[in-house]
């Protein structure tokens, strides 16, 4: 992947899916369960087992998405003063790819916000 602009598109497709773990592990449970859907909940847990180890191991999926989002966020920072081709239809594609790139960083920052919120702070209020 030689295109840097493309590098980063990609960049921001991995902080999506590290902040999207985080998610899994910490929030799908927590909003099942307030919901009053623990029965769906076991029958998810039984189908796909993995989310145990993901709820056992938060701290290092945490951690990880975290580092994966900053690497992330440097690339995009460092990516936005690339130049664009000079051929107009290549620099709207520079263009658009620079804002989905953002767009999907501001996702993955976000999913990562809240899953912090479910993993960490709420359990620690209700102490």
């Amino acid at each position: 992947m030689s295109d840097p602009h493309a590098r980063n598109v990609a960049v921001a497709f991995g902080a999506l899916f590290a902040s999207s773990a985080t998610l899994v592990c910490c929030v799908l449970p927590a909003v099942f369960v307030a919901v009053g859907a623990g029965a769906a909940l076991a029958g998810l847990v039984s189908a796909v087992p993995q989310l145990i180890w993901l709820s056992e191991h938060k701290a290092a999926v945490f951690v990880t998405a975290a580092l994966l989002l900053l690497v992330s966020g440097a690339l995009l920072w460092r990516g936005r003063q690339l130049p664009c081709p000079a051929d107009a239809r290549l620099a709207r594609a520079c263009t658009r790819l620079r804002k989905v790139s953002g767009g999907m960083y501001g996702f993955a920052v976000a999913a990562f916000l809240v899953g912090v919120v479910f993993a960490f702070l709420l359990p620690a209020i209700g102490r």
